[in-house]
């Protein structure tokens, strides 16, 4: 079983984009993330910590320009806190352990999977495929994710 924490070591070896979003509130111009297409079953886990976050499985194109989930992996591995920056009221979304800022939810997402729009920044993320889940120590979230998606 992993042990996640905001790890140092991990920090330094984010590329700038990566540091900008995870440790600095940054987002993503949209339509440039790594995995916004990305259409591949299995996980997301935080880049910095590696708990799990979100899976392939609750991943839908919702045209805003940033990855969408329907909802986390583990509701207990994210956080939500009001962001009143930019002039607007949304609710942020972090990860428990690794306080990498992931992005923000909003209640626009599909009404028959929960009506919750997770957008997520890519440079938040590590994807592992569904095939590489047992390998990475993930096969415990291999009933989450479906083998085609």
């Amino acid at each position: 079983m992993h042990e996640f924490r905001k790890d140092a070591g991990v920090i330094a070896n984010l590329t700038p984009e990566q540091y900008r979003v995870t440790q600095q509130n940054g987002t993503e111009r949209p339509g440039t993330g790594s995995y916004l297409h990305t259409k591949q079953p299995g996980i997301y886990v935080d880049i910095v910590s590696g708990e799990p976050l979100f899976s392939s499985t609750d991943k839908y194109e919702s045209g805003c320009g940033w990855p969408s989930f329907t909802r986390p992996i583990e509701g207990r591995h994210v956080k939500e806190s009001t962001d009143v920056s930019h002039g607007m009221s949304r609710t942020e979304v972090r990860s428990l352990h690794g306080d990498s800022h992931l992005g923000h939810v909003f209640p626009d997402g599909p009404p028959d999977r929960g009506g919750l729009r997770y957008c997520i920044n890519s440079a938040s993320l590590r994807f592992i495929p569904r095939e590489q889940m047992e390998a990475e120590g993930y096969g415990a979230y291999l009933d989450l994710v479906q083998e085609s998606v």
